[in-house]
Formats: C-alpha cells, sequence, structure tokens
C-alpha cells in the first residue's frame, strides 16, 4: 500500500490480492440508499448505505482510493463493508492474512481455485461467468484440495479419513488449515454478501483467474 497506509490501521494489505474478493448475493438486487451524492458510484450496492466519503475514517478512505486508483473500479465489497469501519478493517485484515501466507504448499492458484469453488456452492452470481471447477482438468491433489475445503464450507462432519486423503497428495496438517481457513473465510464472506444483497461489479464479468498454464509454473517453483 506504499506511504499512504503507513501508520493506519490497514498498513500491510496487499492491493493486489484484495481484488479477487467474491461477492455473492441474490438474483434479486433491493433498491437500497446510497448516500455518496456527487460522486461516480451513485448506484446501490446493497441493502445498506454507503457512508459519504467525507464521513468515512481517513484510513478506509485511502485503501478505497488505493484499489480505485490501481484498478480502475472499486470493488463493491468494499462500499458495503463501509458501513462498519471496525468490520471492515477486520474483515480486510483477516483476507490478507489466509491469502497472503507465503509459507505451506498453497500456491495463489490452489488458493483462487478453493476460492471460487466456495463460492460456487454458496450460489455466488460472480462465479456464475467463471468456468465451472467441476468442468476443470483438475488433478487428483486437486480435487483431494476441493473436497477439504468443500466439506469445511457445507459443515460436513471432519474426520481424519479427511486429513489421510490430503496427506497422500502431499498436504500436512497446517495446509489443512490453510485450505479450511480459506474456505470458512470465503464462506463467512458469501453470506455476508446474500444477508446485504450485495452486488457484484460489472467489471467482474470480464476479470479473468490465474491461467491453468501459470498454475502448473508456480507449482513447479515451490517444488
Amino acid at each position: 500500500m506504499g506511504s499512504l497506509l503507513r501508520g493506519s490501521a490497514l498498513r500491510g494489505l496487499r492491493l493486489r490480492t484484495l481484488l479477487p474478493v467474491l461477492a455473492a448475493g441474490t438474483p434479486r438486487w433491493p433498491r437500497a440508499a446510497h448516500s455518496t451524492e456527487g460522486e461516480s458510484r451513485t448506484r446501490a450496492v446493497g441493502r445498506y448505505p454507503v457512508p459519504n466519503k467525507k464521513d468515512m475514517p481517513y484510513d478506509i478512505v485511502e485503501l478505497m482510493e488505493e484499489v480505485e486508483i490501481k484498478t480502475g473500479f472499486l470493488p463493491n465489497v468494499f462500499q458495503a463493508m463501509s458501513h462498519r469501519p471496525a468490520e471492515f478493517r477486520a474483515f480486510f485484515a483477516y483476507y490478507d492474512t489466509v491469502m497472503n501466507r507465503d509459507s505451506g504448499r498453497l500456491s495463489k492458484a490452489d488458493k483462487e481455485l478453493i476460492v471460487v469453488a466456495t463460492s460456487v456452492v454458496n450460489r455466488c452470481p460472480y462465479c456464475v461467468v467463471i468456468v465451472n471447477w467441476k468442468l476443470a482438468d483438475l488433478s487428483d491433489r486437486d480435487l483431494a484440495m476441493l473436497e477439504f475445503a468443500l466439506a469445511v464450507c457445507r459443515a460436513d462432519d471432519i474426520t481424519e479419513e479427511h486429513f489421510q486423503k490430503l496427506e497422500k497428495h502431499g498436504f500436512d496438517r497446517e495446509d489443512a488449515w490453510d485450505i479450511g481457513m480459506i474456505s470458512a473465510f470465503f464462506a463467512m464472506s458469501n453470506r455476508i454478501a446474500h444477508f446485504v444483497g450485495l452486488r457484484p461489479n460489472p467489471e467482474f464479468y470480464s476479470m479473468g483467474r490465474t491461467p491453468r498454464g501459470e498454475r502448473g509454473k508456480e507449482e513447479g517453483e515451490r517444488g
């Protein structure tokens, strides 16, 4: 975030990894009041009002402006979460923690695959326009990882058998923690989006994910 976030509560968040935050919602969007008069983002993003920028805490404004400058648009999840500043900070700080952990055996592509699969199961409209993970060319390793992630997402009974299946494909207990935490976080994120009626940005429909070719490259580098 550079010097803009120096000294703020959001210092340390990595801008480029905040962009894939998925916004689940319902197909029938409510008409919610939007209070940012005079700004380009005049359409409602959900059921709850978005504060005027001048009324937002400075560190949140800094992050939102930085995201918009870098990407050309502001993902609606940032506006929606600004309704509760303390929860905004906690949400994005924890996102950064679970998605940017450098150690372990999960690549960036692995993490994004977990996010997509979890969000599809939770009926995320944004994911409808992304390739269905069930139809993708997935390895046995991928399938074992997703089986565990979706068991967490669905609140299935987690048994030793789940961990043993992961171990057969090279995942240890710490990797299982990472898989479970990413799935659990995005299950929460999807459910927040459902009840607030969060609208996906139109820009999300043209954004791609990590290509499969790059996925193999990342895994080779980790090996």
